[in-house]
């Protein structure tokens, strides 16, 4: 049956997951679409009806929710789904009434649909063994200054897990990005999926950024962070002057560009105030006078011309990275240093860490 899970998540099939809106919300998984058999309300009531009269009663209960026009158009749009994507699977939370009520339903119909046996809560449970058995592997960890490049180096090795790309956070005060994160088990369940796709049992070493535990609003799963902290470090060393232009191009012209998509004409107002927002979390660290002069930087950069703008944005960030995110790093990093195996500019730690993947892989 493992091996079934696996398949599904590395091929990436579609998942029709008819559990309430708010289940779904809570945790999902890659690929999963809720059109769901109850809403939220009708979930509550015949829950209720079930605790009070036992299971008979709120299965009649819920096919009186369910009927007529209702049951027509959600069967309708079960159908729609399928007919889009052949491959689906379907399930509810424990693969029991509810997904084969659907099945039932859709086979009166003329149309087959294959359940995923033990539901949300047998695949939840698989991906959660995916976590556990990452926890085994040889871990390497990419380090280095803010903007020093961790992140654009870790999304092109082979076997790198990219956290903060499953978090849809970068990681700093300043990471956040127009899209919302997701859900804590939707962020792990992500990784695990990630790893499935990396072919798991056969990586040599599995590479991983130098994160803190919190990325955004979420938390790296004590199983992988532990280990993380445990492991062998590469560090990548870059001037000043290249990782203010690598954080100018990350957090400015990257988020500017993602923030139009989410709002055409009105990109550069919210990422100013994202920013804006951002600056005030780190606000007791930098003291009042250096707040005071990054959020002007800021403002005055988002009222001129593009050419005056970079500039001004350029002076902002290497304010934030002389004063404060330098700084604290090298704070951290001196705990760090006994665990360092290689320091250098990013191509030459590139170079290192594919040699080292040959290495392990051959050991």
């Amino acid at each position: 049956m493992q091996s079934d899970f696996a398949l599904l998540f590395k091929r990436d099939h579609p998942l029709l997951d008819v559990r309430s809106p708010l289940e779904f919300a809570r945790g999902a998984f890659p690929m999963s679409t809720n059109i769901p058999l109850l809403t939220d309300a009708q979930r509550a009531e015949v829950g209720t009806m079930y605790r009070r009269s036992g299971g008979e009663a709120a299965t009649r209960l819920g096919h009186r929710l369910v009927s007529g026009e209702s049951k027509s158009g959600l069967i309708e749009s079960w159908r729609n789904f399928i007919e889009r994507h052949p491959e689906t699977r379907l399930y509810c939370f424990r693969g029991g009434q509810r997904s084969h009520v659907v099945q039932q339903w859709l086979e009166e119909e003329g149309v087959e649909i294959p359940l995923v046996p033990g539901g949300y809560k047998a695949l939840r449970g698989f991906l959660l063994q995916v976590l556990e058995e990452a926890a085994k592997l040889d871990f390497l960890v990419i380090a280095g200054k803010t903007g020093c490049g961790k992140t654009h180096l870790v999304t092109k090795l082979p076997g790198a897990l990219d956290i903060e790309g499953a978090a849809r956070h970068r990681g700093s005060a300043f990471g956040s990005l127009p899209d919302p994160q997701p859900s804590q088990i939707d962020f792990e369940n992500a990784m695990a999926v990630a790893l499935l796709k990396l072919e798991l049992e056969s990586l040599p070493v599995l590479i991983v950024e130098d994160e803190s535990r919190a990325v955004g609003s979420l938390a790296i799963p004590h199983v992988l962070f532990d280990p993380m902290k445990q492991a062998p470090l590469v560090l990548i060393e870059e001037s000043l002057e290249v990782r203010i232009e690598t954080i100018l191009h990350d957090y400015i012209l990257a988020n500017l560009a993602a923030w139009e998509e989410h709002g055409p004409g009105r990109g550069a107002a919210m990422l100013e105030r994202s920013l804006l927002k951002s600056l005030e979390k780190i606000r007791r660290r930098l003291g009042d006078s250096g707040f005071r002069r990054t959020g002007a930087l800021m403002r005055q950069a988002f009222a001129v011309d593009r050419q005056e703008s970079l500039a001004l944005h350029r002076q902002w960030i290497s304010l934030l990275l002389e004063s404060y995110y330098d700084p604290m790093y090298e704070y951290q990093l001196a705990r760090k240093l006994p665990r360092v195996r290689c320091r250098g500019g990013r191509e030459e730690i590139a170079r290192w860490c594919r040699s080292y993947i040959s290495s392990s892989a051959t050991a």
